[in-house]
């Protein structure tokens, strides 16, 4: 049995800016951090014949072609394995789907990652991340950017450079240990409770940003502007300013939809900002998922949330990208 795994990410600062209708012309940046929460997929050949596929859902194809799954099928086609006949996938996670931490691009990598290792191939990092915005950008033509591929394979706390040659340059940003100690304590993560699919947003600025509108392309890049400037601000050591930083960014972002956020999402928010937190945002496309907060006061605003009723998710840094467990 094959078993590989990905980390799921937060958006630290330029998110949206990875969206190929914007950096092919403006060049993207943005910085994201990997966390340990998981995508899992394990994979192995059966003696009984057929495709058994279990995720949220169970699926028994009579061929490869016919899977429901649009991200397992188009990746065993890309890598040739069309003529798949006794082979068993399957998939969890630690947090379900559409709550903004990319998943669909965590498990994109960790499928490829098990692929290559049944075809007995190797691919790298970059190879992997783009191999799995192909699968999803290219091949089945979602809205979305290329953020969660690559944070998946790479790991770490990285910034990351969308030229517009289409070219991706991953930068690990080489904080201190001092600095890494106080993000993983004073950054807190709390469930909205609500799921959404981020396609709507992220098709609303991606149609925006193709008939080049003026006020989304100057929301974009004042966003790219903020993610140089959280780059700056963890390397400086300065986690207040980044929780500054994040505050505008929310401000920004929840511009370029209606749908970003909502009263309830408003209202906790606001209770976060009185309860010892410097900045927040929505983790993700918006809508739903989860509220990210950088506190100067961690016990306090823990004690806040869960008297509203919000689930803190605790964060630490996931280092090592997508990897394989067994083989």
């Amino acid at each position: 049995m094959i078993i590989t795994r990905s980390p799921l990410r937060i958006s630290i600062g330029g998110g949206g800016t990875d969206l190929p209708s914007y950096y092919l012309e403006r060049e993207g940046f943005l910085v994201a951090m990997a966390i340990q929460k998981h995508v899992y997929v394990s994979l192995q050949r059966t003696l009984d014949p057929g495709l058994l596929l279990k995720y949220s859902q169970l699926e028994r194809p009579h061929s490869v072609a016919a899977i429901r799954h649009p991200i397992i099928r188009e990746s065993l086609l890309a890598l040739g394995l069309e003529g798949e006949r006794n082979l068993e996938i399957t998939s969890v996670a630690d947090i379900p789907a559409g709550t903004g931490l990319g998943s669909s691009g965590s498990f994109a990598t960790a499928l490829l990652r098990a692929l290559h290792i049944l075809k007995r191939t190797h691919i790298d990092q970059g190879g992997l991340a783009e191999l799995a915005c192909h699968i999803e950008l290219d091949r089945l033509g979602e809205p979305i950017g290329k953020q969660d591929q690559y944070i998946a394979a790479f790991g770490g706390l990285t910034a990351f450079t969308f030229g517009r040659d289409g070219r991706v340059v991953a930068e690990s940003l080489p904080v201190s240990a001092g600095t890494m100690e106080d993000l993983q304590d004073n950054t807190l993560m709390f469930f909205t409770g609500r799921a959404r699919s981020a396609g709507a947003i992220l098709a609303e600025q991606d149609r925006k940003s193709r008939r080049a509108d003026a006020a989304m392309l100057a929301n974009l890049d004042r966003v790219k502007a903020l993610g140089l400037e959280t780059r700056d601000a963890f390397l400086a050591g300065d986690l207040g300013r980044w929780g500054e930083i994040m505050r505008e960014h929310w401000e920004v972002k929840k511009q370029r939809s209606t749908g970003m956020s909502s009263p309830q999402i408003d209202e906790w928010y606001a209770l976060g900002l009185r309860s010892g937190a410097i900045g927040g945002k929505l983790v993700g496309a918006g809508g739903g998922g989860f509220l990210l907060f950088y506190a100067q006061d961690a016990r306090r605003l823990r004690q806040a949330m869960a008297g509203a009723g919000l689930q803190e998710v605790r964060l630490h840094v996931d280092l090592e990208g997508t990897k394989v467990l067994d083989r």
